[in-house]
């Protein structure tokens, strides 16, 4: 972080942007200001391409040059319009006149912009500052008219309460009512209201106060977590698209296990995702206890985001290989078990696990697709490898695993690889070391075309032929007996030796009559 007097906040915002947009603010009267994320970044020395403006009206209102400042339309719109005009064709105006609100995307610009990038579109958003009030039940508010700082009392956290003015006589004037740069500068969360009103205006607000302290590495102030506590079941009014944004953001976040910490310590979390919450239990029985897999869990979903897999950096994927780590082993409430000489078992929570996936994509409201069908086989193939690294390093076992798994191998191992949390050094290093093994295994078959040797030459459509089938199981079984066939390595994958095996099994199934 890095602390600038009103000169030097001049200087950092002497761009075309926010001149342009200075001077329309001074042709219409009104004054302006740069604020939210924008200033909080400024101070914290990101890059950031989040441009907010906040106009203030003035009283009584001034005429617009333009004869743009129509009765009814908020301010804001009105310098958005402002400066669409003085920019012309390389400016793109929208005006959602229902939430008095406006946005300006500018292209071709080669100002260092918000993110420092040439060239790069630009995108401002207006908005008039106003005063909300809320019904308790509602997350709709009555809005009106108000000042610059009635509108930094309805903004979520001190840090994000900060304005710059932009107009020419006070360009650069840091306005701070609530102390956020020294919030910032000691790594504090806290609202610049009671957090118990903040909060119950919208009370995404708290899902937004852990994903801040999550990104940041800040702490929540005392009180504030003191109102996530008591709030907590307000949560239930948000929509789950709004929810799964920020969860989205503190998964993605460099330390993600801190925001669910924290999600689970003030209630949040058993109300939004109670299947992960339920793994927070540790049980004793004979002198024996199991271990907390939701400690374990958030280990797993740290190893994932610091891995190095190369494909992590694809758009999205990473994104979807965390989520499998925190729903890796989801169904372990579901399948726990006490057994007489053995101990505490979770056999099957892998299937189960994966069994529950659909419905909590679905009540998060998170994509349906190929997105929850990687999780959903990453969470059951999960225990495969390690049995496998458990036994002998067959070709078998592994051809299996890598038939089932297809493209998704690499993620898959990387997975098993973070899942291996034993504090016992030896016992984990023999874990990574036969890890190392099936991946060397998996590489040395996919150098042979393993694609080639899976897929049996005899298909499913020869088969009905021959035999004179329709679509039915029984067609399934005798390709299945083909593909073990082939995948434990008893019989060459030609043609021969795999219509021999298929007519043995068809005599066996009464489909073939001996002569």
């Amino acid at each position: 972080m890095k602390l600038y007097s009103d000169d030097e906040l001049a200087e950092i915002l002497d761009q075309e942007i926010f001149h342009l947009i200075s001077t329309a603010a001074d042709r219409l009267g009104v004054e302006c200001y740069v604020v939210g994320g924008y200033v909080r970044d400024i101070f914290l020395e990101r890059p950031s391409d989040d441009i907010d403006i906040v106009v203030v009206k003035p009283l009584p209102p001034a005429p617009s040059p333009t004869g743009e400042g129509e009765e009814g339309v908020s301010v804001g719109i009105s310098v958005a319009r402002e400066l669409k005009r003085m920019i012309g064709r390389r400016a793109h105006l929208s005006v959602f006149k229902n939430f008095g609100t406006a946005q300006v995307k500018i292209s071709g610009s080669e100002e260092r912009g918000a993110s420092n990038k040439a060239g790069k579109e630009l995108e401002v958003e207006f908005v008039g500052a106003r005063r909300e009030s809320y019904s308790h039940d509602s997350r709709k508010p009555v809005v009106e008219d108000g000042t610059l700082e009635d509108d930094q009392n309805r903004r979520d956290f001190t840090i994000n309460a900060m304005a710059i003015c932009l107009n020419g006589d006070r360009f650069g004037e840091l306005v701070d009512p609530f102390n956020g740069l020294a919030d910032l500068e000691d790594g504090i969360i806290a609202t610049p209201l009671d957090p118990m009103v903040t909060f119950s205006d919208d009370p995404l607000r708290m899902m937004r106060c852990i994903r801040f302290a999550t990104q940041l590495n800040f702490q929540i102030e005392d009180e504030t977590f003191e109102a996530l506590e008591r709030m907590a079941d307000r949560i239930k009014i948000v929509s789950g698209e709004r929810i799964e944004v920020e969860l989205n953001k503190i998964i993605m976040s460099p330390h993600p296990s801190r925001g669910f910490v924290d999600l689970q310590r003030c209630g949040l979390l058993n109300i939004i995702l109670p299947e992960l919450a339920a793994l927070d239990i540790v049980e004793q029985k004979n002198g024996k206890a199991h271990k907390n897999n939701f400690y374990h869990t958030l280990e797993v979903l740290e190893n994932v985001a610091h891995s190095n897999l190369p494909r992590l950096g694809e758009a999205g994927r990473g994104l979807w290989l965390r989520w499998a780590a925190l729903l890796h082993d989801v169904g372990k409430t579901k399948t726990k078990r006490w057994e007489n000489g053995v101990g505490w078992t979770f056999h099957n929570h892998n299937y189960i696990g994966a069994r529950m996936v659909p419905d909590i994509f679905r009540r998060l409201k998170l994509p349906m697709g190929a997105e929850m069908k990687y999780v959903q086989k990453l969470v059951d193939l999960h225990m495969r490898p390690q049995v496998i690294a458990d036994n002998e390093v067959t070709d078998s076992a592994v051809r299996r695993l890598l038939n089932d798994a297809a493209d998704d191998i690499d993620d898959l191992m990387t997975l098993c690889e973070a899942d291996i949390t034993s504090k016992n050094e030896a016992r984990k290093k023999m874990f990574l070391e036969n890890f190392r093994l099936v991946r060397v295994k998996l590489a040395d078959l996919v150098e042979k075309d393993y694609k080639r040797l899976l897929q049996p030459v005899i298909d499913g459509n020869e088969i009905m032929q021959l035999f004179n089938l329709q679509p039915s199981r029984e067609v399934g079984l005798l390709k299945q007996t083909l593909k073990d066939a082939v995948l434990d390595n008893r019989v060459e994958n030609e043609r021969e030796p795999l219509m021999q095996l298929l007519m043995a099994k068809a005599r066996e199934m009464g489909l073939v009559k001996d002569t």
